[in-house]
């Protein structure tokens, strides 16, 4: 024992005389530097010390000392972790510092994606090609060659960590990810044949025309398709008021500057007499010189045999061009509200061209009847286009006079855009127009539900007849919806880091676009109301739309709103004046603006939140009607919006929906009759295992509508005509989180026998 302790004070010693020898062999602080660090620490002590008493010495000293302790051994561990690395950097050669920084930065802007992932992806490659390469350098060198057995044992672990990061990462590039893509609740699933009889046609067969095609474009078009032998000529347009930064690099490339843009189209036509709908598409932003215009044929040749003149604009030369933007240092700026404004501008050729006589299209597009659909950024331009083509002139320059007014009827969003313009500063309000927004749960570009805020923002006059729809479509993404694009969501390598094997194939997301969008134009334009029923209820295309989970939401002009939740900051009153709102025994109970993957959404739901085993009776929300002014048909129907906002629910949330008229006859049916709310669907768009370094999941609402004829059915003393009360009973499903929102009563008397 005497021993071990002598020998305990030897090494002691030791150690003491070798950390003397090397403190002394630092370089000493001059009196100026050392000066500097005793002023700055005493006085960025002092008022730390003065800040943490006013924080939390209220607390008492106890707490002070400690949380101030803490504090200060966290600030040193961190201040010493940094002034460690800058002293090892101090260590590393130049000719390895200068690769590494263009290394990190050439990697770093090959994997454009999420930010974190493309840092840790970088900063992953950046190491394993490092240490490889060092120790492949000094192997071929010969260093291990005399070296010590430690010294090769270290080496050789080094290396085979360094050869399976290496192997681990490069695997991980290449791999289109995890192929999984659970499917619990799909159409088939959750809405049985037996509930749909077929009584439609479905709107994805082509239909009795022949079909043509046709182009037009301005005289020495910088594409030789829309100058081709029997092509229509356009004048250009100056567009310069509605861009910024056009670089001479992109006037070379196109030949021509933003004052004379052109007007080029890709024209497919029905061979008959007409009158037709007009139909227009436009692409949003990809490289401006993979033409995007062409990816939307599948829809021109269907719209074309069912009756529709279909042209897909070429705005190719508002988007990026790595080449033209130099690599991004140099962009063009502003350029949403010309993608907007020039699809104005075609419908200004159409109208012209329908009204002169030898012209191919005289007399044979039906002006009254348009639909502008957008992809992308285009979905964005469509609803400018439709705010624009009201106004008398240029919400940013009123020098610039509009005189547009065409019939545009209905709007068609894809996966789009939505805030990138404002016009005056303010988001795009559209009334008394029908609109459909399309999402993918697997979009990697546009990757929140971005549609969603202006389908809010979409308002009916009363005594109009339109609607508006979403649907959210589970293992769809961004690009599949052009057949240009495809599963390719981000640009070049970045492609890489997502989970690409997750995505339904292309040809079932363009089967879904071309079952809705050919519905909502039939709906729409040729006013044929029983497709209605398909966006209030997806059953009724379940035979036609693949197989996979969907969310959608629906509302029109015929419901009257008792509360949106939008109004003001009172959680008792309704949005209908005279109303008021009663929740009990809930967990939550708020109005906010709804939370989405990125930030709260544009729109507000009230926020409902119950747990029945901490309750002390059966939680429940009532919607009680104002004594007048609400007129209830009785052959109407009760809508609402719901979202599930439960991270961790994976099954579908049931409760009972209540009804109670003013003699206190109540009839109840569950949530589940009308389909049951399905949970947040997970798109794990970014690989395993970083996939949670995105958010996965996000709240989608959902419509429901219980006709008050069924709830008579239920309970005959009920007077569906007499209706007081709505009411969410929570006692299905034992805790739980939703949004509701858009509740209103709907008048069916104009139902279609679809909807019978």
């Amino acid at each position: 024992m005497a021993e071990t302790k002598l020998s305990e004070r030897v090494m002691n010693r030791t150690w003491r005389k070798r950390l003397m020898t090397t403190v002394r062999r630092l370089p000493p602080l001059s009196p100026g530097w050392k000066g500097a660090a005793i002023a700055l620490s005493g006085t960025a002590g002092i008022l730390f010390l003065v800040q943490s008493y006013l924080l939390i010495g209220s607390r008492g000293p106890g707490d002070y000392v400690i949380g101030t302790t803490v504090f200060l051994l966290a600030i040193a561990l961190i201040s010493g972790g940094i002034a460690g690395l800058l002293h090892v950097a101090k260590r590393i050669p130049s000719r390895y510092i200068g690769p590494a920084i263009a290394s990190f930065i050439l990697l770093f802007i090959s994997f454009i994606g999420p930010m974190t992932v493309m840092v840790i992806v970088t900063l992953s490659i950046l190491a394993g090609c490092s240490l490889s390469g060092a120790l492949v350098y000094r192997w071929m060198r010969g260093a291990y060659r005399e070296a010590k057995t430690l010294k090769k044992t270290a080496a050789g672990i080094a290396a085979a960590v360094t050869a399976v990061m290496t192997i681990g990462i490069g695997t991980w590039l290449v791999d289109d990810g995890r192929a999984k893509l659970a499917k619990p609740y799909r159409l088939s699933v959750t809405k049985p044949a037996e509930r749909y009889p077929a009584v439609l046609d479905n709107p994805a067969e082509p239909g009795p025309y022949p079909v043509r095609t046709l182009t037009y474009g301005s005289k020495d078009s910088y594409r030789a398709v829309f100058n081709a032998e029997d092509s229509l000529i356009t004048e250009p347009v100056d567009g310069s008021a509605f861009v910024a930064n056009w670089s001479s690099l992109r006037t070379k490339t196109f030949g021509f500057g933003p004052e004379a843009m052109p007007l080029n189209g890709l024209v497919w036509y029905p061979d008959g007499d007409g009158p037709f709908p007009l139909v227009m598409i436009v692409h949003g932003n990809h490289l401006a010189t993979d033409y995007s215009d062409p990816g939307y044929a599948y829809l021109g040749e269907l719209l074309a045999s069912r009756g529709y003149i279909v042209v897909s604009i070429d705005e190719n030369f508002l988007n990026t061009s790595p080449f033209d933007d130099l690599f991004m240092l140099n962009v063009l700026e502003n350029e949403n509200p010309a993608r907007g404004w020039l699809m104005l501008e075609h419908l200004k050729v159409w109208e012209e061209w329908n009204g002169t006589e030898g012209n191919p299209f005289h007399g044979k597009a039906d002006m009254s009847r348009i639909a502008l659909i957008g992809h992308s950024r285009g979905g964005e331009a469509v609803t400018v286009a439709a705010a624009y083509n009201r106004l008398p002139a240029s919400p940013e320059n009123g020098g610039i006079a509009f005189d547009y007014g065409f019939g545009i009827r209905s709007v068609i969003s894809l996966a789009g855009t939505d805030g990138q313009y404002e016009p005056a500063g303010r988001p795009t309000e559209l009334t008394d127009l029908n609109y459909l927004a399309l999402q993918g749960s697997h979009d990697m570009d546009v990757s929140s539900f971005a549609g969603a805020a202006q389908y809010s923002r979409i308002g009916f006059t009363p005594g109009s007849d339109y609607f508006k729809a979403s649907v959210y479509i589970y293992g769809a993404n961004h690009g599949q919806f052009n057949t240009v694009w495809g599963r390719s969501d981000a640009p070049g390598l970045g492609n890489l880091l997502y989970n690409r094997a997750q995505l339904i194939p292309q040809e079932e997301q363009l089967q879904a676009a071309k079952v809705l969008i050919s519905s909502f134009l039939e709906a729409t334009l040729y006013e044929k109301t029983e497709y209605r029923a398909i966006f209030q209820d997806l059953g009724h295309a379940r035979e036609w739309l693949p197989d996979t989970m969907y969310i959608h939401d629906y509302a029109d002009s015929r419901t009257t709103l008792v509360s949106t939740f939008d109004e003001d900051i009172d959680l008792t009153t309704t949005t209908l004046p005279g109303g008021q709102l009663i929740g009990e025994q809930l967990a939550e109970w708020k109005e906010e603006k709804v939370e989405m993957k990125f930030a709260p959404g544009p729109y507000s739901a009230v926020r409902l939140g119950w747990d029945r085993d901490r309750a002390r009776g059966t939680p429940s929300y009532t919607i009680v009607l104002p004594d007048t002014g609400l007129a209830v048909p009785p052959d109407g129907s009760i809508v609402f919006s719901v979202a599930d906002r439960s991270e961790a629910r994976e099954e579908m949330t049931d409760l009972t929906v209540q009804v109670e008229d003013v003699h206190g006859n109540t009839a109840s049916m569950p949530l589940s009759a009308a389909g049951g709310l399905l949970p947040m669907l997970e798109g794990g768009i970014v690989k395993w295992p970083l996939t949670s370094l995105m958010p996965t999941r996000e709240p989608v609402f959902q419509t429901f509508a219980f006709r008050l004829s069924d709830f008579g059915r239920v309970n005959p003393a009920f007077q569906p005509e007499r209706l007081s009360r709505i009411r969410l009973v929570f006692d299905k499903t034992a805790a739980g989180s939703i949004y509701l929102r858009d509740v209103g009563i709907r008048d069916d008397v104009a139902v279609s026998h679809a909807d019978e």
